[in-house]
């Protein structure tokens, strides 16, 4: 008994796959309607993310930053905060690392954790920014958040321009290569493809995240701040720390992402006249991966696989790539919308019930 009423509560595993399926099922019913073949469409996803070594390399580059700022959003929601601004906060990661990696002259063993460790820390202070505007003047961190991701878009663009980017380039000098963290022997054995260190530190920032949250007297007051602050004020916690402290814990994983991405795969940082995306993509990491570290993981998964074989479904079947967010905005739905999840599995459950009763 104990089992169904778990497969019905909103953490529950079954919930989110049956989610994604429905939202396969959604997409198909799109090309269908397009006058597309979704069988064709699937095999070509599949084919361009497993079909040869380098591509299923880059899918797991693809999948490495949604881990991040999947893990930026979902430290937040667990604290009670919607953190909006890990799109942010992975720009001034970025353009912080690129700042320690170009100008500094460091032996290999200083100079890329150094740059990492720069990138965090910048992006959990871009992020404890909001944080604390939360808690000392009661700004709500959506607000705040949504306009620091454009402040950190534009004063990132200022600091290439003004320090990093040669005259007449759009972009910085290459990083050292006492800075870069790419995977050096696995990248050969997949064809060259741009896999760094980065994807072992996303891996080890969703343990940390376990671990602070779960096993820490830290992380039960800050999951205790954001089940009930009143509560908590009275327990003799402090609310307004916890709150800033949520924020910026988000910031660097975000930072990290940001850091590795530049790092690992580009070398380099260039000006941007839009945001890369990466931030608000791991909003849905988050909500599909029911704000848990395993889930985040698996969320980013599904995610990468879905945006980088987008390209072979435009190849293989020649259907548009803004398809392919169709069937993202449906998953995301049927996760949000767990309850009519929920009805589609009721009959199935009623039937195993039955049969154990």
């Amino acid at each position: 008994m104990n089992k169904v009423i778990a497969v019905f509560t909103k953490d529950s595993f079954l919930v989110p796959v049956a989610a994604i399926i429905l939202g396969l099922l959604v997409g198909a019913v799109a090309m269908l309607a397009g006058g597309f073949d979704p069988i064709l469409a699937y095999q070509s996803l599949l084919k361009k993310v497993f079909g040869d070594v380098y591509n299923f390399g880059e899918t797991i580059r693809q999948i490495t930053p949604l881990i991040f700022t999947g893990l930026s959003v979902a430290f937040a929601f667990r604290t009670g905060l919607f953190n909006i601004g890990a799109e942010g906060q992975f720009i001034m990661g970025s353009i912080a690392a690129t700042y320690v990696g170009v100008t500094f002259d460091l032996p290999v063993y200083i100079h890329a954790p150094l740059a990492l460790i720069v990138g965090g820390v910048v992006g959990g202070l871009w992020g404890a920014l909001t944080g604390w505007l939360k808690a000392a003047r009661g700004v709500h961190e959506v607000i705040t958040s949504i306009m620091m991701n454009w402040v950190a878009l534009y004063f990132s663009n200022y600091i290439l321009s003004a320090f990093l980017v040669p005259e007449g380039q759009q972009r910085s000098k290459d990083v050292k290569d006492t800075a870069i963290i790419t995977f050096g022997w696995l990248s050969e054995v997949f064809d060259n493809a741009r896999l760094h260190w980065g994807t072992v530190i996303a891996l080890a920032a969703a343990v940390f995240f376990f671990i602070v949250l779960w096993k820490t007297k830290a992380g039960f007051e800050l999951r205790a701040v954001g089940l009930n602050p009143h509560a908590s004020e009275y327990a003799g916690m402090n609310v307004n720390r916890n709150v800033v402290k949520a924020m910026f814990i988000g910031g660097v994983f975000a930072g990290l992402g940001g850091a590795c991405e530049v790092l690992g795969v580009f070398h380099y940082q260039a000006i941007a006249p839009a945001m890369p995306g990466y931030g608000f993509d791991g909003i849905a990491v988050a909500l599909i991966g029911g704000n848990t570290p395993f889930g985040v993981i698996l969320g980013a998964i599904l995610f990468g696989i879905l945006t980088f074989g987008a390209n072979g479904m435009k190849f293989g079947a020649g259907v548009p790539i803004e398809l392919i967010r169709i069937v993202i905005a449906s998953v995301i739905f049927f996760v949000a919308a767990h309850g009519i999840v929920r009805f589609f599995l009721k009959p199935i459950l009623a039937k195993k019930k039955e049969g154990r009763s």
